[in-house]
């Protein structure tokens, strides 16, 4: 049976199950990302323009960048011998890390990309093996 793995991913985590001859095994990664929100109550510099505001804006939004990449690239090695991958999650983290796989030229093939709210780790396990089953 060739190497096959269910991903449940967001912003925060990973869960990965490797389905195999035995059984599955879990892992998780956790992103160490920080919340991706806009600061309230930013104070403005004395200039009409507000760049100091624009500036802090545009730098949480590179370190952002920066720890998804990192991120990603963690659950990428982890998965980079998967033949069938089955990829699901609640936000935009399943259709970015789709595309940083498709465009790391990754041999594993995409079987999958599903919309699926927070799940407990049983569910997701019991997700992926029923997916492949």
């Amino acid at each position: 049976m060739g190497k096959k793995v269910g991903l449940w991913i967001d912003h925060e985590k990973a869960v990965i199950v490797f389905v195999l001859d035995k059984g599955e095994e879990i892992k998780l990664i956790n992103s160490e990302v920080k919340k991706h929100t806009h600061p309230s109550g930013v104070s403005h510099s004395s200039n009409p323009c507000g760049h100091e505001s624009v500036n802090k804006n545009d730098r949480c939004e590179k370190e952002f960048s920066e720890h998804l990449r990192v991120y990603y690239e963690k659950v990428i090695a982890c998965i980079r011998d998967a033949e069938s991958l089955f990829i699901f999650g609640p936000g935009e983290a399943k259709g970015e890390l789709k595309k940083r796989i498709e465009k790391d030229n990754i041999k594993g093939k995409v079987v999958a990309v599903e919309t699926e709210d927070k799940l407990t780790d049983p569910q997701i396990v019991a997700k992926v093996k029923n997916y492949f089953k």
